[in-house]
């Protein structure tokens, strides 16, 4: 029940926490910012008033349905003589939280993420989201532009938050209380990027699957297909995928003292393929010893071989269903990209060609700190009462999901444990593969809880996911903050959260 406390506010519930409110503006107030908005570098493209209901996107096929009535702001921003970056802004006309939330991109960017704002504007926030200032999905426009190359680094999202929260202020005449940022993957690398380079322009920010080192990364992805491309047979087939991951599944799920299809932490058990090698010839339950070569080099980790240093870590048991998108058929469209058009500028160049000790100091010059976000001194953003939310899947394909342990535990060492604890969190997901999916529970709310630490003061402990199938929750999980671990209590349903606590490994 929503309860007046002033003729200006409103108190609501929206995602376990409690938001005030501002006043409804009118539609013409919205339009009326095509002519008085005034932004450095900036262009109003357009400010219209948008109806509750359905609404479809430009260059959509399909609608996005359940919004309430917004203002959508248009912007285009140029901070250098070769940007081009889009952006928008969407803010409810009434029930606004006094939030403001930027999302991230995946891969190269290229496009606004209109299904993300859809989902924080229905919560209530002033929301913001950028084409990173190139249209498509590659990274071909790196090519001859370096300003480009700046603005999908981190410009766009920079300039994003810096005129997206103007534009709010513009509309509701008060600037938002509280600025939050939320992306995966490629958005979890510009997460970590705006908290180490820009720690005023977000409050909080939620990094799923953060790719903040591409360029070490990008040896390890290619490395795969390097791996599985080495001679005719060591391609593994996507049947010999789902029959390795029964057996990694079968080795290591029992090592957290409870056999249910999951494996809690691979890092407890040492799966080896050559355990399902073929006796003699070839079959559909074995893998030949091409095939087992090219699996252990997935599971690896990469070294430079002229100092020992390791690069980047390998893939982890359990994550064997999703090596299709990045040890079959095609090179990963993302880190082919960017050795072609970032790093060599040929877009013939030929994968096979890479070498960590011919080509690693070069991949990294080129990088030149752009894409790269490793920084692990937080205390300019977390000295302002920053929090930052980390999550991670075990089964994570694209970016080894031991890089945010590794990150974590640097951060710890630069700052300490208790001021760590105090401002970054980060949660590691048994059975979810990039993003999501997976065999395990991989739908939770991060924005939620990430509200209730910096709005409310309430740090998160364990954070409840669920996995649905058929429309139908069949398992709840607990996610607990790193190091902890979920285990069973002994009693109850396995597929049931509140029979599990989180504890020190």
């Amino acid at each position: 029940m929503i309860r007046t406390i002033a003729a200006s506010a409103a108190l609501v519930l929206v995602g376990g926490v409690v938001h005030a409110q501002t006043p409804a503006v009118t539609n013409a107030a919205c339009e009326q910012l095509a002519a008085s908005l005034k932004l450095p570098h900036t262009t109003v493209t357009s400010a219209q008033a948008v109806p509750a209901g359905h609404y479809t996107p430009p260059g959509a096929r399909q609608a996005i349905a359940g919004l309430p009535a917004f203002c959508r702001v248009a912007l285009t921003l140029k901070p250098s003589s070769d940007s081009d970056i889009k952006s928008e802004i969407w803010m409810p006309l009434s029930g606004w939280n006094g939030k403001f939330q930027q999302v991230g991109n995946g891969a190269w960017g290229g496009s606004i993420q209109y299904a993300a704002l859809a989902d924080g504007l229905r919560r209530g926030f002033a929301m913001a989201s950028t084409d990173t200032g190139h249209a498509g999905p590659d990274a071909s426009f790196a090519v001859g532009h370096p300003e480009k190359l700046v603005d999908f680094g981190w410009r766009a999202v920079h300039e994003t938050a810096v005129q997206g929260k103007a534009t709010a202020k513009a509309l509701y005449g008060s600037a938002p209380r509280l600025s939050y940022f939320n992306g995966c993957s490629g958005g979890g690398r510009q997460a970590f990027m705006a908290a180490q380079r820009f720690p005023e322009d977000y409050d909080a920010i939620i990094a799923g699957a953060p790719g903040y080192n591409r360029i070490d990364v990008g040896f390890q992805t290619i490395g795969m297909i390097q791996a599985t491309h080495k001679e005719p047979g060591s391609l593994i087939p996507v049947a010999k995928q789902q029959m390795l991951h029964r057996a990694a599944v079968n080795a290591c799920d029992a090592h957290d003292g409870l056999t249910d299809g999951l494996i809690d932490d691979p890092r407890s058990c040492r799966f080896d393929p050559g355990t399902v090698a073929c006796k003699a010839g070839d079959a559909a339950s074995c893998l030949t010893a091409p095939q087992v070569e090219a699996a252990r080099r997935i599971y690896a980790p990469v070294v430079d071989p002229r100092s020992g240093n390791r690069i980047a870590d390998g893939l982890e048991p359990g994550s064997e269903l999703h090596w299709e998108s990045v040890a079959g058929a095609n090179a990963h469209a993302m880190y082919n990209d960017m050795f072609r058009f970032v790093v060599f500028q040929d877009p013939n160049w030929d994968f096979r060609t890479l070498d960590v000790a011919t080509h690693l100091d070069r991949a990294r010059k080129a990088d030149a700190g752009v894409l790269v976000a490793s920084s692990t001194d937080l205390r300019p953003f977390t000295s302002r009462g920053g929090k930052l939310l980390i999550y991670h899947g075990w089964e994570d394909q694209n970016i080894p999901p031991r890089g945010s342990i590794s990150y974590y535990e640097g951060v710890v060492k630069t700052m300490g444990r208790d001021a760590t604890n105090a401002a970054v969190r980060l949660y590691m997901v048994p059975g979810m593969g990039h993003c999501g999916g997976g065999d395990g529970p991989n739908t939770f709310d991060m924005v939620g809880a990430l509200d209730e630490w910096r709005d409310q003061g309430r740090a998160p402990a364990a954070i409840v996911a669920s996995k649905s199938e058929n429309g139908k929750v069949v398992r709840t999980r607990p996610l607990c903050p790193y190091p902890q671990v979920a285990r069973y209590k002994g009693t109850g349903s396995i597929d049931s959260a509140e029979n599990f606590s989180c504890v020190a490994p």
